[in-house]
């Protein structure tokens, strides 16, 4: 268990207060304290994300299970902030994330895991090569999200701020959608090549 594993280890436990505080985000006297506290959980997550990946390189401690358990922990995180914050109950008041701009994200996290077992199925290898639209649509969610749990603390002060959270929800979205095409077709490339190299061999 490398240092790089415990950190990420440490996001995915993370997950469970989060989930606490938003759920109790209504519930008057406690509700500021709670958004406040679920976003500065929700920042130390994002910045591990990031510190466990760069020890991860620097020390060389690059392993299958960190490359396995790093994405599915940026995935329960998102996918549980996301459901969050596009219900009534326990989203935030006037910033209710789209039900829409929620399936378009976790549908393209379902789709990539059903072609990763696809490919395994076919090839037993999974090759998890990131993409740049990839990365981008990592800390465009993040980004809206802390934008969001922000978003009673700034639009008070700055009404461009309702804008803004749209344009970015929704680029989240189309970037999410663009990824989960340029992944299928890497995919399929990957297991084209697989067939048509067994066959020569064969």
């Amino acid at each position: 268990m490398t240092l790089a594993n415990e950190i990420t280890l440490l996001r995915i436990a993370l997950i469970a207060p989060f989930v606490i505080c938003m759920l109790k985000l209504h519930e008057a006297p406690s509700s500021s304290v709670m958004r406040l506290a679920a976003l500065g959980i929700f920042l130390v997550m994002a910045i591990s994300d990031g510190v466990d990946g760069y020890i991860a390189r620097r020390r060389k401690q690059v392993t299958k299970l960190g490359a396995f358990l790093d994405p599915m922990a940026d995935k329960l995180l998102m996918m549980c902030a996301c459901i969050l914050l596009s219900n009534p109950g326990t989203g935030i008041d006037g910033f209710v994330l789209p039900p829409t701009v929620v399936v378009l994200i976790i549908g393209k996290d379902v789709l990539l895991f059903l072609g990763f077992a696809i490919t395994y199925l076919v090839t037993s290898h999974v090759r998890v090569v990131p993409v740049l639209t990839g990365k981008a649509g990592t800390v465009l969610q993040l980004s809206m999200v802390a934008g969001i749990l922000l978003a009673p603390d700034i639009y008070p002060h700055l009404e461009a701020w309702w804008w803004f959270l749209r344009v970015l929800w929704w680029s989240a979205a189309g970037v999410a959608v663009a990824s989960a095409f340029i992944y299928i077709r890497a995919g399929i490339g990957y297991i084209e090549h697989f067939e048509n190299h067994s066959d020569w061999q064969g």
